[in-house]
């Protein structure tokens, strides 16, 4: 069973939200492994580009390393909202 994605919007940055809530929330803590991006398909519902497209962003943004044939680790976590 896949998760409901928003048809509004890009299916890969919502992908890429909910892996980064994932981090945030310690569901993949630092050193982790991520599901790989077939596993991603299967979850999501969507095409492997999306997939990549979706763990290339988390990686851009430094919260996961590839090793190639390895997988993605979480690196740390996204900083959470300030509640000031």
């Amino acid at each position: 069973m896949s998760i409901e994605l928003d048809e509004t919007r890009p299916k890969w940055r919502q992908v890429a939200d909910i892996m980064r809530a994932r981090i945030a929330d310690g569901t993949y803590p630092p050193g982790a492994r991520i599901p790989a991006v077939i596993a991603l398909t299967s979850e999501f519902g969507i095409a492997l580009a999306t997939a990549q497209k979706a763990t290339r962003a988390l990686r851009d943004e430094g919260l996961i390393r590839t090793e190639i044939g390895m997988g993605s680790y979480v690196t740390g976590r996204p900083p959470r909202a300030s509640s000031d």
